[in-house]
């Protein structure tokens, strides 16, 4: 059962900043200050029973037909690699709590989230906060010198919530990518001047040295950290363009496998000696840009250790699973001190395209200009961001059992299926099921799509373990968990045909991805 979470805007934001913006709007708009307040101290029910009830009715239609399939929907005018993976059928139509109906009409289950940035499903009630600070008259648009309270209330509660010494600092951003990219430039800071009249950087002359998370066969393609230059040189894009700046000896990016021990000892005392300085380490918890693999606790630990000693900054990317965990951060789970984290996708629940990067005062030496974009102060996107938290963080012991259970449930799947599972990796919620043979998992992920549940398997990046990839909302309980690991169960039997083992049926004769594959 979830916790309930009730609030006002005036109980989120406080008395005196309220009433401060209700004053203002009636000025404005010559409307009732006192209509205006009572709008603003309206409770809202973040996630009401009779919401959690209708999603609980709705279980046994997943992949079925529920409304006439789009006949006429846009063809577009993309770039040609995203046409050849585009897939109408997961388009929306609607969404709902877990659920989406895509153009097809029928009812999918999102069971990554749609694609890893929906803690809380879709039209979220709690997210009513917002229509109604919209409604009052309080800007979504500001600029880097004039954060509103909002926002500013959100970086002293970011800082709050990291419950880390080392990140005393917030600069507010639009994407993961620019976040990390914020990162980047953070530690190259110390080695380059942002611009002319910036202090001498302290290891002004040394080479930069970034070390990233690598892939099993020695490769760096297992990191992802964005789509900024310099983050898709350090996972193994742009190649000519890194082997010059190398020559150059303009920065350097080297690899560490994942939970290879030995590796990284070597890497840090063959890169931090002589005219070379490690730069950072920047790293994610669980990779799912590569099968969803997980970073053991020693392992990662061991890092911060050297990173300690030799004065290099850990960069903690929880892009992925920033909210995810019941701590909202799961560095904490590790019990690690990052110099950096970067934020993203989930914190604000797919509303708005905010990102954070919290850092240490230590790194505070870029100019205002060094990472700055015009809306990443966005008043109405950090408000999302406060409601994402506190539902969150009310219901991280009902987030930690099911996502406990479902990844419990997973590993029972595995072991009567080993002769197709290889194995299970990824931390609770975010599950990566590893198979024996690319095409297993293909077909796999093929069967379960026919069942209305929206899994990918991950086939784009070279080396990677074939896997399927989950990443469940928060907002599931356990008898979802049963419902998604009944349809696993369902794809690895192939019993298709009858549908008679489950309420989930009724998949059209054609299947719908063929065209999309």
């Amino acid at each position: 059962m979830f916790e309930r979470v009730v609030l006002s805007l005036e109980d989120l934001l406080g008395v005196e900043y309220v009433d401060g913006v209700c004053a203002a709007r009636a000025c404005l708009a010559g409307e009732s200050k006192a209509a205006l307040l009572r709008m603003a101290r309206e409770k809202v029910d973040f996630f009401p029973m009779a919401v959690q009830h209708r999603l609980k009715e709705l279980l046994p239609r997943i992949g079925k037909q529920c409304v006439t399939p789009l006949g006429n929907s846009s063809a577009g005018a993309g770039g040609a690699a995203f046409d050849a993976a585009m897939k109408r059928i997961f388009s929306p139509l609607s969404g709902f709590g877990f659920y989406r109906i895509g153009e097809d009409g029928r009812l999918f289950l999102i069971a990554k989230s749609e694609h890893y940035h929906t803690p809380l499903g879709h039209v979220f009630p709690g997210y009513r906060l917002v229509e109604i600070a919209r409604q009052l008259g309080i800007p979504n648009a500001t600029h880097n010198n004039t954060r509103g309270h909002i926002t500013r209330l959100l970086e002293t509660e970011l800082v709050r919530a990291a419950g880390c010494e080392t990140l005393n600092r917030v600069i507010n951003l639009e994407t993961g990518s620019l976040a990390m990219e914020a990162a980047i430039k953070l530690v190259l800071g110390r080695f380059y001047k942002a611009q002319t009249d910036s202090p001498e950087p302290k290891y002004a002359g040394r080479i930069p040295v970034l070390v990233v998370l690598g892939d099993d066969e020695g490769g760096i393609q297992a990191n992802y950290h964005g789509t900024t230059m310099v983050a898709q040189i350090m996972r193994g894009m742009w190649m000519e363009l890194r082997d010059r700046a190398e020559r150059q000896e303009a920065f350097l990016v080297r690899s560490v496998r994942p939970n290879q021990m030995e590796e990284l000892e070597g890497v840090f005392a063959e890169w931090n000696s002589g005219n070379y300085k490690i730069a950072g380490f920047f790293h994610e918890l669980v990779l799912m840009n590569y099968g969803g693999k997980w970073l053991e606790e020693e392992f990662v630990r061991r890092a911060y250790a050297l990173c300690a000693e030799h004065d290099v900054p850990p960069i903690v990317d929880e892009i992925q699973t920033g909210i995810w965990s019941p701590e909202l951060f799961m560095f904490r789970e590790y019990g690690v001190k990052p110099a950096m984290a970067a934020l993203g996708k989930g914190f604000p629940g797919g509303e708005y395209p905010a990102s954070r990067i919290l850092f240490s005062a230590a790194f505070d030496v870029l100019p205002q200009f060094g990472a700055l974009v015009t809306n990443g102060q966005e008043e109405l996107a950090s408000l999302s961001y406060l409601i994402t938290m506190k539902w969150a963080e009310a219901n991280s012991p009902v987030t930690r059992a099911v996502g406990e259970y479902y990844e419990e449930r997973l590993r029972e799947l595995a072991a009567r299926h080993s002769d197709q599972i290889s194995a299970i990796e990824g931390r609770r919620h975010l599950a990566g099921v590893y198979f024996h043979t690319l095409e297993a998992a293909k077909f796999f992920v093929k069967q379960v799509n026919k069942a209305g549940m929206d899994i990918s398997v991950q086939t784009y990046k070279a080396g990677c373990p074939p896997s399927a990839l989950t990443k469940l909302p928060l907002i599931v309980n356990k008898e979802v968990v049963d419902v998604v690991i009944g349809v696993m169960e369902r794809a690895l039997g192939g019993n298709w045909e009858s549908g008679q083992r489950s309420a989930i049926s009724g998949q059209p004769e054609k299947d719908p991805n063929d065209a999309n594959d």
